[in-house]
């Protein structure tokens, strides 16, 4: 054998023990001649005493070790003197004397250290070309661990449901799914193209019309799109899909495989069922569909406030149907000019003239240009109906329902991160419910707010009729501390009714076939009422971990331009090769050049 036990399995019980002991050489100290070299692998760190009366032969090889260096040691195990003890280490009581040394390989010294305090100052981009060597940091390791156990709660719990495991193809059709796909081109029939999936939407849905009743699915999936910190071009998600069910039924089933993740991710259980509210809700409440709710900043409709104001900004926007909405940011009057500038940027960029508010002063008295229009009776019923405290930063918006909403909503987050006002490792579940079916695009063109297989809300059907924009949907989103972890929808198993789906949104009866005329053929074959939900097993595994990015949980990431440094892909390749698949490059004159 290699060796006998890992780097973290030895305790005062080990003492006296023969060992053996593999890994690499963390630190390595001399004094006076007696070496210590601090011996880690994944399992924690070991010291090892080199002593050349114990062994001449071991101290002479451990003279010539350096940081990253393999080495297998053999030597007995002895308790520290006491206060040597390192209560920081599993391992802290004990040391290993060295009886032998040997390098079983030697290493360059590493381009940036691997200590976590230094690592930490060293550039992302500098880790990712070396990540071999970034994933030996315990912290990097631990992120992995945490999502193995994740992955093995999530399997165990869907399990233990009859949920079973379906692999679904990596090659398929291209469809349009919301992001560019990533295409293969097909050698044998040439000019014809494979897409890699987005998601698993359509076989999952051809599952259920295949009888699994019950499925899911730790599923690969690629978009092209622009990348940021919790987006890589190829993630993993949890799939599942279910027959014979409602709403309700999903919502029991991803609370209790939360509740697991959870668990496993050493954070406790929350308590079940997680809260629920609709998406006009949250839009009212937050601005957000997806709502942060570890603060309670809340906007408020100010419409019965200034129905009657002789303030016509205010006025002018209630006549033409907008709204006049408000924010409070407890404590935060004494926020910046500059801070100001930049939410009132913000706010242009949403479309308002500028940005309105009040500074509350210490004395209760208000600081703002537009008080002056107000009446008694409309400010204290502000004051009433937002709370105001001395201290306080009140943010408003008079615009269309829907822009007011969203604007506030960055601004509630915006200004409460500037402000620490979200608490740190808290968990803030919500579901939102009641998504509209469809939104409208720039070309004013109906689009599905998911995608064209959600069911409608059966008390909503007749409005396909008569005023689709306004129907509501059968979907549903998981929201944590203002992330979507997933999103879901019971589909549309009627055929009829998904063919209407299609002619509202204008596709043709080409495209309908060419697209979608597998689906289509399946759902006429007896397909039962089925739902689903995907979450974002990345993005879950970043927020049980408390990290920054979804790159630290992925062992091999590609950076925010979609590259993967270590590796240096994507790269070109040879004319061969783009032969075979009877592609020519047709590139821009500057990529051309710089080829």
């Amino acid at each position: 054998m290699k060796r006998s036990h890992t780097c973290g399995a030895l305790t005062a019980e080990s003492v006296d023990a023969e060992v053996i002991l593999c890994g690499w050489v963390d630190t390595l100290r001399d004094h006076g001649g007696i070496l210590f070299i601090d011996l880690r692998d994944r399992y924690g760190l070991t010291q090892i005493v080199c002593d050349p009366d114990d062994s001449v032969e071991s101290a002479e090889t451990a003279k010539r070790c350096r940081s990253e260096y393999v080495l297998q040691v053999k030597g007995k195990v002895r308790a520290r003197p006491a206060d040597m003890v390192n209560e920081k280490l599993s391992t802290g009581a004990i040391e290993v004397v060295a009886t032998s040394v040997e390098v079983l390989n030697e290493s360059l010294t590493p381009p940036f250290p691997l200590e976590e305090a230094k690592a930490a100052q060293v550039s992302e981009e500098l880790r990712m070309e070396s990540r071999y060597l970034d994933l030996r940091r315990p912290s990097m390791q631990q992120r992995l661990r945490l999502r193995h156990k994740m992955a093995m709660a999530i399997r165990s719990h869907m399990d233990s449901l009859e949920f079973v495991e379906v692999e679904t193809p990596i090659l398929t059709k291209s469809t349009p799914e919301g992001a560019r796909d990533y295409l293969v081109p097909n050698r044998v029939t040439p000019g014809t193209f494979y897409a890699l999936p987005q998601a698993p939407q359509q076989y999952k849905q051809l599952l259920m019309v295949g009888g699994m009743d019950r499925y899911f699915q730790m599923a690969r999936c690629f978009r092209d799109e622009d990348l940021r910190a919790d987006r890589q071009p190829e993630f993993t998600q949890i799939d599942v899909e279910m027959s014979f069910v409602e709403a309700e039924d999903l919502y029991q089933v991803v609370d209790g495989l939360l509740a697991e993740v959870m668990d496993a991710s050493g954070h406790g259980r929350p308590e079940l069922p997680l809260p629920r509210m609709s998406w006009h809700d949250a839009m009212e409440r937050f601005g957000s569909d997806k709502p942060d709710l570890r603060f309670d900043w809340e906007l408020k409709d100010l419409g019965e406030v200034f129905a009657n104001t002789g303030f016509k900004v205010f006025a002018n926007v209630l006549k033409q149907g907008g709204v006049i909405k408000a924010l409070n940011a407890k404590a935060q009057a004494g926020v910046t000019i500059k801070q100001v500038d930049e939410w009132t940027e913000l706010a242009k960029r949403h479309g308002m003239g500028g940005l309105a508010y009040i500074r509350v002063q210490e004395d209760g008295s208000w600081k703002s240009p537009i008080v002056k229009f107000f009446s008694d009776e409309e400010s204290d019923a502000l004051r009433e109906a937002l709370n105001i405290e001395p201290g306080d930063l009140i943010l408003f918006a008079a615009a269309p329902w829907l822009q007011a909403s969203e604007f506030l909503g960055k601004l509630r987050v915006e200004a409460a991160s500037s402000a620490g006002a979200i608490p740190e490792g808290e968990f803030r579940f919500t579901w939102v419910t009641e998504f509209p079916l469809f939104e409208t695009n720039d070309a004013g063109r109906l689009v599905p707010m998911h995608h064209p297989f959600t069911s409608v809300l059966p008390e909503d059907e007749a409005l396909l009729e008569s005023d689709p924009g306004a129907a509501r949907a059968v979907a549903y989103d998981i929201v944590l501390n203002g992330v979507e972890l997933g999103s879901g929808s019971i589909r549309i198993h009627d055929p009829e009714l998904q063919a209407k789906m299609f002619d509202l949104l204008k596709i043709s009866e080409e495209e309908k076939q060419s697209r979608f005329g597998h689906l289509l053929k399946a759902l006429a074959y007896g397909a039962p009422p089925h739902g689903g939900i995907a979450l974002g097993f990345d993005r879950l595994s970043l927020l049980m971990a408390g990290g920054d990015t979804i790159r630290d949980l992925i062992a091999f990431p590609k950076n925010h331009k979609g590259i993967d440094l270590m590796m240096e892909a994507p790269s070109t390749v040879d004319a061969k090769q783009l032969h075979d698949v009877h592609i020519q490059l047709d590139l821009p004159q500057v990529a051309a050049e710089e080829e």
